[in-house]
């Protein structure tokens, strides 16, 4: 039901994914990234909210969300890989009036907003989970998913209004879905679905961990002789 599931919509909710003990260690973890004078420079768009950036280098808690067996065979299959590759890491902390706009969508053609299916198999060029830290309900400010938009060939028409633009949420665009979540839930989406989310109306924040994740494209890797005689341009090509 899961493949078939985030085969149609392109999302999946993985519930009580993560223990109540671990979401709590994980909020203590963002109480002191806040407190944090230092950690304040990552702060995101002032009407999107706080965005915490490389969160997975602040504490053990997060480090143990990298492989995560409530959805890590999920990563393997929907990628298509035996080993996806974790990319970058965050928390969001949204307030009441903040939302983040209508972004990302099957139409744009690039390596990440891909999905495929062929032979029984996916082949997904990036993979977003959203752990909730605490309670998602209406109004909450939660991640808002055009359904289906995954597989669309044509730019959904909201992309030409304002809720495409800083400050833009998702609650008037056509055909999208609310995302409700309990503390330790995991939403699970492919990044080619046109998302983004409601607009916080109610007094609070939202608290979410988000991990990005993506097949390994380098294969190859030259030998330590081979990159020693390499101009660093030649370096960079090698990811070097």
């Amino acid at each position: 039901m899961d493949d078939y599931l985030f085969d149609l919509r392109g999302y999946i909710v993985l519930k009580q994914a993560v223990s109540e003990e671990d979401v709590a260690q994980l909020n203590a973890c963002v109480d002191r990234l806040i407190e944090d004078e230092e950690q304040k420079r990552f702060a995101g768009y002032e009407q999107f909210g706080q965005l915490l950036s490389n969160v997975v280098e602040a504490g053990e808690p997060f480090e143990r969300l990298i492989d995560h067996p409530s959805w890590s065979e999920h990563l393997q299959r929907y990628i298509g890989i035996d080993q996806p590759v974790f990319n970058t890491s965050g928390v969001i902390v949204r307030a009441q009036g903040q939302a983040s706009k209508l972004h990302s969508g099957a139409h744009k053609r690039r390596i990440n907003t891909q999905f495929r299916y062929h032979n029984g198999e996916f082949r997904c060029g990036q993979i977003n989970v959203i752990v909730a830290l605490n309670k998602v309900g209406p109004g909450d400010g939660g991640t808002m998913i055009v359904s289906g938009s995954h597989k669309s060939n044509l730019i959904h028409p909201a992309f030409a209004s304002s809720e495409a633009t800083p400050g833009g949420s998702l609650d008037k665009v056509e055909g999208t879905v609310e995302v409700l979540m309990d503390p330790g839930d995991a939403l699970l989406f492919v990044d080619c679905a046109a998302h983004g989310s409601g607009k916080r109306v109610n007094p609070g924040v939202r608290r979410a961990v988000l991990y990005r994740y993506g097949p390994k494209w380098q294969t190859y890797r030259p030998s330590e002789e081979l990159v020693g005689r390499l101009t660093q341009e030649q370096r960079d090509f090698m990811n070097e």
